[in-house]
């Protein structure tokens, strides 16, 4: 079973972050929903920190403004990520270089879009370059 690590999830069901959780669960992914507030979404514990992850996860999914995103590359480039998905307003150069510096494949889409298009795995590795291009 994939999973996805979602940063910044919410429980409020109008954010884009808390649909994510939903569309995950819905096609079966184990979802991992980090805020530092804790507590629960969609029936799920929230992990305060990147580093509290029980898995190597297959998608870290961002939905926090690339500043602190950025402050939060380390922990994401030791979780191991498949992939490193960067959305609106969470994506753009100032996180995207230095996530690609540290060899994290970086998506910049709508996780929502992709996800009604299929597996956002699936598509997004069939769309990347190959590591190291």
């Amino acid at each position: 079973m994939p999973s996805v690590a979602i940063v910044g999830a919410s429980g409020d069901p109008e954010r884009y972050s808390h649909q994510a959780i939903l569309r995950y669960l819905a096609q079966g992914w184990t979802v991992w929903p980090i805020h530092p507030k804790g507590g629960t979404i969609a029936g799920l514990p929230v992990l305060t920190r990147i580093e509290d992850l029980p898995g190597r996860p297959d998608i870290v999914c961002l939905y926090v403004n690339p500043q602190i995103g950025l402050g939060m590359l380390e922990a994401i480039a030791a979780a191991n990520p498949t992939l490193l998905w960067l959305n609106p307003g969470a994506d753009g150069p100032a996180i995207a270089v230095p996530a690609r510096a540290k060899g994290l494949r970086v998506v910049e889409a709508c996780t929502l879009v992709v996800q009604a298009q299929g597996d956002p795995l699936k598509i997004a590795l069939e769309r990347l370059p190959p590591p190291g291009h």
